[in-house]
């Protein structure tokens, strides 16, 4: 097990933590397969009835590690983390064993299949794939002045970690769609405002963990049972929507107007796009 995630469970409650505060907690492959494998962990734990999702140090998740796009961009064409990322994408389409989701949805979509309740708890920045994490959760306390932002058109590219499903679920159609064709930014207030977000506060994580003590205290055959069913009551088909997510990526990765989009943000330039034929 990587150390990319922290997990100490106490009480009945785990406490989860992406562990790159260096990084902001940016998100590499070996972060991906350190939620999976801590999440399907957790899910097999009778013992834990609830589960506090977070960061270390000053934001919950910038994203994803900014090397990778680097060498999507031929800037880093030889670095080590670069070639295993592209080795492991070459087929984006392709699901885990027996899952409905590649490994990076499955980084996500382990908290909402898991039996108990997790809440994420939210501060600094939760961009891109953070914030597709911290929408995997069951209930998402964040600080009011968190940054939040869909960031996936910065880079030409789509939300393709189970979001899609996520923000529609949450937001609605219309509000899922401003903030996906745009990437701006919200604060955590917009974000309870609009549904992104459950509630603010001041200190996220000491809420979360005091709400997932208040949920660990209660009969976990009955919370188990009402997640499943409020799941239940929510999805629809998400097996044929997570891999049109994957299907989308695919097709936009490594395109022209895919790299443009990466290039010209190192460069820090307005992009040059080519319109489509």
């Amino acid at each position: 097990m990587t150390d990319r995630v922290t997990v100490h469970v106490h009480e009945g409650v785990a406490d989860v933590r992406l562990n790159r505060p260096d990084k902001l907690n940016a998100l590499d492959i070996a972060t991906f397969e350190a939620l999976a494998e801590i999440g399907e962990a957790l899910s097999g734990d009778p013992s834990v009835r609830a589960v506090v999702l977070s960061g270390e140090g000053r934001s919950f998740c910038a994203g994803l590690d900014f090397a990778n796009f680097a060498a999507m961009a031929g800037d880093a064409a030889d670095a080590e983390g670069g070639a295993r990322f592209r080795r492991l994408a070459q087929d984006i389409t392709a699901r885990e064993p027996g899952r409905i989701t590649n490994l990076g949805q499955q980084a996500v979509h382990v908290w909402r299949e898991m039996p108990q309740p997790v809440v994420a708890a939210v501060h600094g920045h939760a961009l891109g794939g953070g914030l597709q994490i911290a929408l995997g959760a069951d209930i998402r306390i964040v600080a009011p002045d968190a940054k939040l932002s869909v960031l996936e058109i910065r880079w030409g590219l789509v939300p393709d970690m189970t979001g899609t499903a996520a923000l529609i679920r949450l937001t609605g159609e219309d509000v899922a769609k401003e903030l996906t064709f745009t990437g701006r930014m919200i604060s955590g207030e917009e974000a309870a405002r609009i549904g992104l977000a459950t509630r603010t506060a001041d200190d996220p994580r000491a809420a979360a963990t005091e709400l997932a003590r208040e949920i660990a205290a209660n009969s976990p055959a009955a919370i188990r049972g009402a997640k499943r069913l409020l799941n239940r009551a929510a999805d629809h088909d998400l097996a044929e929507q997570f891999i049109e997510e994957s299907r989308t990526l695919g097709e936009l990765r490594g395109t022209p107007n895919q790299v443009e989009a990466v290039r010209a943000y190192f460069e820090k330039r307005p992009p040059v796009f080519t319109d489509p034929s």
